[in-house]
């Protein structure tokens, strides 16, 4: 698990030290209904730490006794410029490129933390609740506002999501979140999930597409 490095999606190394994962929550209008939640104000921030990391291609693990893991595919970012209080160039100069990662939740843990008003990170950063696809690279993408994105299970489709459709575009994002805090060479920001959440069941098989660039197969196993 904690053997992660960044690849493209010809499964090389990236040349880049692994980082924290910024991850972005309630960036569609349509999952955050589905969740019966607020609208934010403002980007809602939080992190998982590196050992989150692991490649979605191997057999995803889930803990087996901690109540529903749910799924969350969202566009991820790989960042490899250092980016403080940066503009909007300084942003699309630091992308190295973009993949697909699982922002995997116990849902049932985070729902008694927020009941109490606690932070997230037992349900959200918890050991391999990242898997991450490949990375594409930016010169190889047509537009950060129209990738098309979905997520299969057991032959059944579960998400699907367009960037076209964040509350907050993909630039505008890490503009934000710079202002708040550095993005180091090597950092991935997870960019929000759309809807069609649910819980993943030991032995399911998933497919991961990001659309006109690659398709990925992996399995969910219990720890």
């Amino acid at each position: 698990m904690f053997d992660y490095t960044h690849q493209n999606c010809e499964g090389k190394n990236i040349n880049l030290e692994v980082g924290k994962v910024v991850c972005v929550g309630r960036n569609y209008m349509l999952h955050i209904q589905e969740l019966n939640n607020d609208v934010p104000e403002q980007p809602l921030l939080f992190m998982k730490p590196s050992t989150a990391l692991c490649s979605v291609v191997e057999p995803v693990s889930i803990p087996s006794n901690l109540g529903e893991c749910q799924n969350e595919l969202e566009i991820a970012v790989l960042i490899d410029k250092r980016l403080t209080k940066a503009t909007h160039d300084e942003v699309v100069n630091a992308i190295w490129g973009v993949g697909l990662g699982l922002d995997l939740t116990l849902r049932d843990v985070q729902t008694k933390l927020k009941n109490k008003g606690q932070p997230w990170e037992r349900a959200k950063s918890f050991d391999g609740s990242c898997p991450m696809s490949g990375f594409i690279p930016l010169s190889e993408v047509d537009s950060l506002t129209a990738l098309k994105f979905n997520l299969v299970v057991d032959g059944e489709l579960r998400q699907q999501g367009n960037s076209k459709d964040m509350i907050i575009p993909i630039v505008d994002l890490l503009v934000e979140i710079s202002n708040s805090f550095t993005l180091m060479p090597g950092d991935i920001v997870m960019t929000g999930t759309p809807k069609g959440v649910g819980a993943l069941k030991s032995g399911e098989h998933l497919t991961l597409e990001l659309m006109d660039h690659f398709l990925l197969k992996t399995k969910i196993v219990e720890l």
